[in-house]
């Protein structure tokens, strides 16, 4: 079992590992994503480890995903390959090397070296998921270890030199039981309204109490400020449509109002956590386009643009989501 301080060290520290110490029933992934300063290389690197209800599903991770092509792949290990701080952002599964100076690959599809080249831009403490972030119960546990940062380096991709100087990363991780049984997912980094905004968006069915409800958190900065609309905070949805071209979303909070319209792109299979094994069944894209709108609350547009190269996932039992 997790001690009370190392529970409190992790609120304190998201990016760290949280399953020091558990045994059953636990996940935890980072999500790393990779792309070059002309955006012909988009990869999505996921490191973690599974360990199941009785340990025999038990395993270590690498996944990869090309995001410009939708191939996916899956690593196993050995759950004694993988190894992670409890106290900082430092992953190993393999040979393969995570932490807050960059990635080391050695894998069939990347193999290489690639740094960040300025600081990683995390949420505030206590984290996106505010309050929340502090209840033991909670199944799916989130949070971003950068909004941003530039990269420099270079990757073997299927055996050729591709370079990623001057290209973009970006980083966030789960952890918990398992994930939302129905969710939509996006982030991206790349808005032509502003070289250095960054989004991050989800709204998930969080279960409570025997019940369930419809949890958002959505992180937004642009022009040096970081807004957010969440559950915790006191946000709202306006609207949120979701059908198999799009997703439209609106929601309105302290920080005005955010409208997002999100093109849905045939994308690679993922692996995703259930309660009882790694199951393939999360389909993902690193080539959506999402249309930015933030208006402040006299209805004036703060920013307004396209985001490329942008993540999207949606699944599970998304009539029970738009019921809730």
């Amino acid at each position: 079992m997790r001690t009370p301080a190392a529970y409190l060290r992790g609120i304190r520290h998201p990016e760290a590992f949280h399953g020091r110490g558990v045994r059953r029933g636990f996940f935890e992934g980072w999500y790393i994503k990779l792309v070059s300063v002309d955006r012909t290389q988009r990869w999505a690197v996921i490191p973690g480890v599974f360990r199941g209800d009785d340990g025999a599903t038990d395993e270590a991770f690498v996944q990869v995903l090309d995001g410009l092509t939708g191939r996916s792949w899956y690593h196993r290990f050995a759950p004694d390959e993988f190894w992670a701080s409890d106290r900082s952002f430092e992953v190993r599964v393999g040979r393969n090397i995570f932490d807050a100076t960059g990635v080391t690959l050695e894998l069939p599809q990347l193999s290489g070296r690639v740094e960040y080249a300025t600081e990683l831009a995390p949420y505030p403490a206590p984290g996106i998921m505010g309050w929340y972030g502090y209840v033991p119960a909670m199944e799916c546990f989130h949070g971003i270890v950068s909004l941003g940062h530039a990269l420099t380096g270079t990757l073997e991709v299927e055996g050729v030199p591709q370079s990623f100087d001057g290209g973009r990363g970006y980083i966030e991780k789960d952890w918990g039981q398992a994930f939302p049984a129905g969710y939509v997912w996006a982030a991206s980094n790349h808005l032509d309204a502003d070289p250095d905004a960054s989004l991050v968006a989800s709204v998930a069915i969080i279960p409570w109490m025997r019940r369930a409800f419809r949890g958002t958190i959505v992180a937004f900065r642009h022009g040096g400020e970081l807004h957010t609309w969440a559950t915790w905070n006191r946000s709202r949805e306006r609207l949120l449509e979701i059908d198999d071209d799009a997703v439209r979303w609106v929601v309105t909070g302290p920080d005005g109002v955010l409208e997002l319209a999100a093109q849905r792109t045939r994308g690679g299979l993922l692996h995703a956590p259930l309660r009882t094994a790694m199951h393939q069944r999360v389909e993902e894209t690193l080539d959506a386009r999402i249309r930015i709108r933030h208006l402040d609350h006299e209805g004036r547009v703060l920013i307004e643009g396209t985001a490329e190269c942008a993540g999207l996932e949606v699944f599970g039992d998304t009539e029970r989501l738009l019921a809730l």
